[in-house]
């Protein structure tokens, strides 16, 4: 079935984590997911390309099927990774994850 609806999600950093520190915690994190849920994992679009700034932190957004967002949130909070609350009623298309802002994941 082909996914239409997305929601975005944005991961924080732990206050002034180094980018380095952060993304080995993110590579640790899909790859649980990767193994454990590829079915979700499959549901998961595009990230952002760069970290953004925000205060102390930096964040990484990424786009997800609706359909499993509530999952990739319990996965998230069980291991610890900050995330902004995610608006379930704030949909997008794949066509608003375009390059160069966007990387789509191969699956």
């Amino acid at each position: 079935m082909a996914v239409d609806e997305y929601l975005s999600v944005t991961l924080k950093s732990r206050a002034n984590e180094r980018e380095e520190d952060f993304k080995k915690r993110l590579i640790v994190f899909w790859s649980h997911m990767i193994r454990d849920r590829p079915d979700e994992y499959k549901d998961i679009y595009a990230e952002t390309t760069h970290f953004e700034p925000s205060g102390d932190r930096l964040t990484r957004k990424y786009l997800v099927a609706s359909s499993v967002a509530e999952v990739v949130e319990a996965e998230l909070a069980a291991a610890g990774i900050d995330f902004e609350p995610i608006d379930f009623d704030d949909h997008y298309s794949k066509y608003e994850a375009t390059a160069p802002e966007w990387f789509q994941i191969p699956h």
